[in-house]
């Protein structure tokens, strides 16, 4: 493959009135607003560009309590993206996972559930039990698990979280800030199908069953407030009452993160006022969908030599409203020698969007089939096929 850094620019016009933050505007602090006073610690995040719209003690390192299960989803949803994990397979529940106090769905040790109705359970009710027995399932045990729930917060670049458990339970040096929970959020979603979970209100397990079990969303806003569609609560007497919450309306997808907040009533409250701040003061112009593909890649020494790049996340600018129309610009930045093979989803490039020179956010681009290196018989084939077009 050629070495050189294959740069590609896209100019987009938003045909709106609207334009993105000028430099003074972005310089400015967010701590202005009057949001989130009850909470220890908050921040507010546009989804797509990762832009943080308000902050307050952002990197404040705070119990995370069953916040923590936004990791556990993560790295169990990764596990289903890569095939090692399927919706309908049975997971056998081991002593430990049934052992698990706090907020359970009151596994028994030795039963069988599938993996759809353990997310659920962990998604709906902030299961522990459930967590420990996904967390064995994918990694062997729940220190393994842990483990790599610490190696995923190095890859995303967080300085201030670390984790002793899948569920969030009391434990010494176990903390996180808010900024670190809404990246990790942003990251989870990428995973559209996490929702269908988390936007979940009620349901059951074991249904008709004698040991039944309802679920009922520990996430109130899911039901009370429009647009919201996840994603976790968490409580310990350590931590009081914490939320991570995220609501989309209009295209645009937003994060809000509150710790160590009074009352499950304050929480909400204030989560509450966090999205009316978002959706009131800014709007999104959708660029590209997750899967949209975005180039193509040819590779002479694979044995297909093209192959779709496409976009792992969506992908927008973010405006304040009732500011100017202006243009955007795209650019496509590929990694340089690239080596076979690359497998499906590999992050071989980035979008970079950009206001002028101002980079308003990166995403990766990845490739929408594995690809392999050719095979001598396609080599072979390739050289007649070329000689016989010199002759």
């Amino acid at each position: 493959m050629k070495k050189a850094l294959w740069i590609i620019s896209i100019v987009c016009i938003i045909t709106m009135n609207t334009m993105t933050f000028a430099s003074a505007e972005e310089k400015k602090s967010t701590k202005d607003q009057n949001l989130a006073n009850d909470a220890k610690s908050a921040l507010l995040m546009e989804r797509d560009t990762g832009k943080v719209l308000f902050n307050k003690n952002e990197h404040e390192k705070l119990s995370p309590a069953s916040m923590t299960k936004i990791m556990t989803l993560l790295l169990i949803m990764e596990a289903l993206d890569e095939g090692k994990l399927k919706l309908d397979e049975k997971v056998r529940v081991s002593e430990h996972a049934a052992s698990m106090g706090g907020s359970q769905i009151f596994l028994e040790a030795g039963e069988e559930m599938t993996v759809d109705d353990l997310l659920k359970g962990i998604a709906i009710a902030s299961g522990n039990d459930a967590s420990v027995a996904l967390a064995e399932r994918v990694a062997g045990s729940e220190g393994a698990f842990v483990q790599k729930m610490n190696e995923k917060v190095k890859e995303l670049q967080l300085k201030n979280t670390k984790f002793q458990n899948v569920t969030g339970l009391p434990a010494d040096d176990h903390y996180s800030t808010a900024y670190d929970m809404a990246v990790m959020s942003k990251e989870l979603l990428k995973y559209e199908d996490i929702t269908s979970y988390t936007s979940i209100y009620e349901d059951y397990l074991r249904k008709g069953q004698e040991n039944e079990f309802w679920l009922v969303n520990t996430n109130r806003l899911v039901k009370f407030y429009s647009g919201v569609d996840g994603l976790k609560t968490g409580y310990t007497s350590d931590a009081k009452y914490c939320l991570t919450a995220t609501a989309e309306k209009e295209d645009m997808r937003v994060i809000a993160v509150v710790m160590g907040s009074s009352s499950s009533k304050e929480r909400n409250e204030q989560v509450s006022q966090m999205l009316d701040y978002a959706f009131n003061h800014f709007q999104t112009k959708k660029l590209f969908d997750k899967g949209d593909k975005i180039t193509e890649l040819k590779l002479t020494k694979a044995e297909n030599k093209q192959t779709d790049v496409v976009a792992s996340e969506s992908i927008s600018t973010l405006f304040k409203r009732g500011d100017s129309m202006e243009n955007v610009t795209t650019e496509i930045a590929m990694k340089e020698d690239m080596q076979l093979p690359v497998q499906k989803g590999e992050t071989v490039g980035e979008l970079i969007v950009k206001d002028g020179e101002n980079i308003l956010s990166r995403s990766d681009l990845t490739v929408k089939e594995s690809i392999d290196n050719a095979s001598y018989g396609t080599l072979w084939k390739r050289t007649w096929q070329k000689l016989a077009k010199n002759d």
